[in-house]
């Protein structure tokens, strides 16, 4: 196992900037998942990481020891990429052996580690057969298998699951998070599905343009988020967002005015506030409640989807043209065209500035 630290990592190709400096530590046996829309820099930064790419500048170090110099197989990393990679004329075992092999490692040892993944994977009983024999998810149990033999001291994933069917995602979700508990090696993550990172994750790194938007625990990301970028980014469905202007404003909290003249108080500090100021009030759709504590918003439902579980209710906000989405419980009966009334918590609302930084809240 070992820690990671990047200091000052930028990319480019061509005139594009991929990386703009970036900093970044990981903990020895932390899992960390990198998250952002496409275009973002994730993937490069693993690249990085891994030696696939070289930085235009700054500093990879893995155990304690700079590995700019080093080359892949050098730096004891292994990587499991989106696509599983194996040999379709091979049986698994002979997969999950070929990098040792060719590294002319002892047969009795390449056994043994090899049985060993199987055992951690639960593929035991498919050593002998080949890839086309196998369902999707076990193939990808093969991929990983192949990276754990070579006993690394880190894991570099680059979206693993993109390729699997939603129900396989959630099964092979678990299945991630009890091999790290087992292996307990540092494990770097990629992936655009916030779902995987918020179940995955010790930490998560939020990327945007090249640049660290914020890291942080998820229900840290989840409930501060510093900017309005990783509030849109984290949570499923996404937070709303509604424009609105400061009335009163003050360390202790603020009350902001939208456009059909309703007020909702917010409890974040506002004392760097002033009134009249433009800001957006974010709200989750799950912190939207028919009755509750908290200012009411009006609103109109134009779609409904009944789902079960959770009732979900798109309206239009009176007043303007912005379309809230409203998580109710599975039970709640909503209509298209009813009106709405729509309580908002002021410990569970956020507010963000015209540059999408913050208020910082108070709970």
């Amino acid at each position: 196992m070992a820690e990671v630290a990047l200091r000052g990592i930028t990319k480019s190709f061509g005139t594009t900037r991929v990386l703009n400096g970036v900093d970044l530590d990981i903990a020895d046996g932390e899992f960390v998942v990198f998250v952002g829309p496409s275009g973002c820099g994730k993937s490069t930064l693993l690249r990085v990481i891994a030696g696939l790419e070289d930085p235009d500048a700054g500093e990879v170090s893995i155990g304690g020891r700079t590995v700019n110099a080093l080359s892949p197989s050098d730096r004891g990393i292994a990587m499991v990429f989106q696509s599983y990679a194996l040999y379709p004329h091979m049986t698994v075992r002979q997969n999950m052996a070929f990098g040792l092999t060719l590294a002319k490692t002892d047969k009795a040892e390449i056994e043994r580690r090899v049985a060993a993944a199987a055992d951690v994977l639960n593929i035991s009983d498919y050593l002998d057969r080949k890839p086309k024999a196998l369902s999707g998810g076990q193939r990808q149990r093969v991929a990983i298998g192949r990276a754990i033999v070579r006993e690394p001291e880190v894991f570099l994933f680059d979206e693993p699951l993109s390729n699997l069917d939603a129900s396989l995602r959630v099964r092979m979700r678990y299945e991630f998070a009890a091999l790290h508990q087992r292996l307990k090696t540092t494990m770097i993550y990629v992936t655009h599905d916030q779902v995987e990172a918020m179940t995955l994750a010790d930490r998560i790194v939020v990327l945007n343009g090249g640049v660290v938007e914020q890291v942080g625990a998820p229900l840290e990301l989840y409930e501060h988020p510093r900017t309005r970028f990783v509030a849109e980014f984290i949570g499923s469905p996404k937070m709303n967002l509604i424009p609105a202007e400061i009335v009163e404003a003050s360390a202790g909290g603020a009350t902001v005015r939208l456009a059909d003249g309703a007020t909702v108080r917010v409890e974040v500090d506002a004392s760097r506030a002033t009134r009249g100021q433009s800001v957006q009030l974010g709200v989750r759709p799950e912190h939207l409640a028919i009755d509750g504590p908290g200012d009411a918003i009006t609103a109109t439902a134009t779609f409904v989807e009944n789902l079960g579980a959770a009732t979900y209710a798109y309206a239009t906000l009176a007043g303007s043209a912005e379309t809230l989405t409203v998580q109710l419980p599975g039970d709640a009966r909503i209509s298209a065209a009813q009106p709405l009334s729509l309580q908002i918590p002021p410990g569970r609302a956020h507010l963000f500035d015209a540059e999408g930084m913050a208020f910082r809240r108070l709970v």
